[in-house]
């Protein structure tokens, strides 16, 4: 039997709650990166064209944002961050949070993708279960003096 899960798109109330979850994944993390404040949080999630998007249940939470193949020609959606508590896995929590996103997104996406630390070994097993694969691409990031003297 399924559990069913209270998932739902955030609101303005949900911003400290919200950020706790966001701050318990860099924890999980080893904490080194900073975590957005509530009023960043609020300035990209409720902005006339938001620039990410996030659903929150009691104990999890995912933001996502459109994601585009130029190779498939599709869409797709992005997910930035899922995090579910410590306490919460193992239920489905997770599952749902994904399942949820498809539902809410609105851009038509035929895809999903993600980033995973490869030493999260459970989150690793829990995305080859759900039928995610390996794209065979390193993330990489510019910020900084070097992302300046680009520009």
């Amino acid at each position: 039997m399924t559990q069913a899960f209270a998932i739902r798109p955030v609101t303005p109330a949900d911003l400290a709650p919200l950020r706790a979850q966001l701050q318990a994944l860099s924890d999980e993390d080893g904490g080194t990166y900073p975590v957005a404040t509530q009023a960043a949080l609020a300035q990209a999630l409720f902005a006339p064209a938001p620039l990410i998007f996030a659903l929150i249940a009691e104990q999890g939470m995912a933001f996502y944002y459109p994601d585009y193949s130029t190779h498939r020609g599709e869409a797709g959606v992005y997910i930035q961050d899922l995090y579910v508590t410590p306490q919460a896995r193992g239920t489905g929590l997770a599952r749902a949070l994904l399942a949820a996103v498809m539902r809410h997104q609105s851009w038509g996406a035929q895809f999903m993708t993600l980033g995973v630390s490869p030493d999260n070994l459970a989150a690793l097993r829990f995305y080859a279960k759900t039928g995610f694969t390996l794209r065979g691409y390193q993330m990489m990031i510019l910020d900084g003096a070097p992302l300046k003297a680009l520009a």
